[in-house]
């Protein structure tokens, strides 16, 4: 049975305050999924995203325009959103376990063209020491010029346990 998916690569890594998959992002794909479905966290933080250039370093200036809701059990949804930030907002990044940990599922649009923007979209879910948790968002790299990787980081603690899969959209 054939699907839409085709793996790339993965990275793994274990008391991390950050990760990069590097030189996965290619002209053999317009669409990508990245899949983070396994994660344990030293504290309860959120999780941002920045782009690798074509020289494979992690681009952090302020380029990222992006929009976030915060989609929880326990209170009122909470909406955030930055223009010109230096990363991007993918929401809630887990408690203190991988059974808290939910995962993240992001879309890249049309990395590799150096002609366009990165566009990018996605969700996140865990289950929070107040409950039920889970996040929507949306953004844009504001830059032509080509992605050939992603780097992922919390905005406090380190990670454990985190593998991160690339897979190009059929």
């Amino acid at each position: 049975m054939a699907t839409n998916l085709q793996f790339i690569k993965s990275a793994s890594g274990t008391s991390v305050s950050s990760l990069s998959v590097t030189d996965c992002f290619s002209a053999d794909y317009d669409v990508y999924q990245v899949l983070i479905a396994k994660l344990d966290s030293t504290a309860g933080a959120y999780a941002y995203l920045r782009f690798l250039d074509s020289g494979g370093s992690v681009i952090s200036a302020t380029e990222y325009d992006w929009a976030e809701m915060d989609l929880t059990a326990y209170a009122g949804f909470a909406e955030n959103r930055v223009t010109g930030g230096s990363e991007s907002l993918l929401g809630f990044a887990g408690g203190t376990g991988t059974a808290d940990m939910g995962g993240f599922l992001t879309t890249v649009y049309n990395p590799n063209d150096s002609s366009s923007y990165t566009f990018y979209n996605g969700q996140s879910a865990i289950k929070a020491s107040s409950g039920l948790a889970g996040a929507k968002y949306i953004g844009v790299h504001k830059s032509a010029e080509q992605i050939t990787g992603i780097n992922i980081f919390p905005s406090s603690g380190t990670w454990d346990n985190i593998t991160i899969n690339i897979y190009g959209v059929k």
